[in-house]
């Protein structure tokens, strides 16, 4: 059986969408190695979000074709959305590359492999995969892609460009997804989306979806990521109040508190009405922890507007966030642009908004210091000998002595001291184990 090597880099997507092509390739014939030098294939599933992508990519396409010299037959490639995204240079770029794929072409992978070198970056309105299997890595959480692509079009978001306009997997297929992950042992479920709460399928919206994927037995947690302000309905945070396995945490992007801002991303929003879907969905779900996206530096943005953004954040309170300084991306809106803020004050604002959302995260994961909480085992904690780490229903890591439990384990911990990111426990009991599921 030929071998073949998949790194993957960027969002849980990709993550998913490796899973996927493991998966579709097993069944052709092709085994997984995770030593580049034994394998026939080398694949690397890119991201074209993040800056330099296409630097570090290509860096590493270079480091990996010393394989080569001893194997010459071995054939290298890139998928995912750097593959579409840079799809008109790429191999001029890198001559090094035997193939380029893009994120709705790996259905043909098996038979693509077995020609000549090739490009095959074709989007498809209709391609879900929905009836290809994942090869899941070993843990408690399974990864679910439940609608891929994206009609949002915001004006900084390369997404639409590289990944399709949206389409949804059929509830029926994502819940055969979910019985499956719960007969592997997974203890916890994501739902994948660009704007996952946008999925529907006829009659069947996100809603009835999380409450149908709360049915099935062995699933202990349910999240998503990342649903669009725009699309949080009620069905939505209906199912967030009354299904138990829905965990009360969910990442909300905002990207800025300013309303110019948000008018020229496109987001379809308004901070005032973001605030109010927060308030909603505090009402319905007490506890919720949030978690957010920040975009600081886009074109146009003033001091005035950076600070409206810290004071969002004062008063939304994020448990988390992902802050980035805005870089431009080829092929979007945004980059025409003239940018009007320097790479210098942009880290300025970066550092600011890192600052205080450190803060807010230290304080609020103190004031959990004493209370009892529950915990789904993940494995070893990597800084402490003996100790375990796994993820509450909120999304801290917490770590605590190991006490015997096991991966997938439920396990209720009393916190007695916390960081910004880390919450430290020591065990109470365990409420249910792996097999009990």
């Amino acid at each position: 059986m030929p071998a073949i090597y998949i790194e993957t880099y960027g969002c849980q997507m990709n993550v998913a969408d490796t899973e996927l092509m493991l998966g579709h390739l097993q069944r052709s014939g092709y085994r997984r190695t995770e030593d580049p030098a034994a394998a026939d294939v080398i694949l690397l599933n890119t991201c074209a979000i993040r800056e330099n992508a296409e630097e570090r990519i290509y860096g590493r396409v270079g480091a990996l074709a010393r394989h080569r010299l001893e194997r010459p037959h071995v054939q290298i490639g890139i998928a995912g959305c750097m593959a579409q995204h840079v799809k008109e240079r790429v191999l001029q770029d890198e001559p090094r590359l035997d193939f380029v794929v893009g994120p709705d072409a790996y259905r043909r992978l098996p038979e693509l492999l077995a020609g000549d070198p090739f490009v095959d970056v074709r989007l498809d309105r209709d391609e879900t995969y929905a009836d290809i299997a994942p090869q899941r890595e070993a843990g408690v959480r399974a990864w679910i892609t439940v609608m891929r692509g994206c009609d949002k079009f915001c004006t900084f978001c390369i997404v639409p460009y590289v990944r399709g306009r949206e389409r949804s997997l059929p509830a029926d297929a994502v819940l055969e997804q979910v019985r499956a992950a719960a007969a592997e042992g997974y203890r916890e479920v994501v739902f994948l989306g660009q704007t996952v709460n946008a999925y529907r399928d006829g009659d069947a919206d996100f809603g009835t979806l999380l409450r149908r994927a709360s049915a099935v037995e062995g699933i202990a947690r349910i999240r998503f990521t990342s649903p669009h302000p725009s699309d949080m309905s009620d069905s939505v945070i209906e199912a967030m109040a009354t299904c138990p396995q829905v965990a009360p945490q969910l990442h909300l992007p905002l990207q800025s508190g300013s309303n110019p801002v948000l008018a020229r991303m496109e987001r379809g929003y308004s901070a005032e009405e973001y605030l109010r879907l927060v308030e909603r969905l505090r009402r319905a779900v007490p506890g919720l922890a949030l978690g957010t996206d920040i975009i600081v530096g886009f074109p146009g943005e003033t001091e005035h507007d950076f600070e409206a953004t810290l004071g969002l954040m004062r008063e939304v309170r994020y448990d988390s966030a992902f802050m980035f300084k805005y870089s431009r991306r080829e092929h979007t809106r945004a980059a025409k642009w003239e940018e009007t803020v320097s790479e210098e004050e942009k880290g300025r604002r970066l550092q600011a908004v890192i600052d205080l959302q450190e803060s807010i995260s230290a304080e609020i994961n103190a004031a959990a210091v004493g209370s009892t909480v529950e915990v789904l085992v993940e494995g070893p904690a990597r800084r402490r000998e003996g100790w375990l780490a796994g993820k509450t229903a909120h999304f801290k890591t917490a770590v605590f002595p190991g006490n015997g439990a096991r991966p997938g384990d439920l396990v209720k911990v009393r916190v007695t001291g916390s960081t910004a990111h880390t919450l430290v426990a020591e065990a109470c009991g365990t409420l249910a184990a792996a097999g009990d599921f």
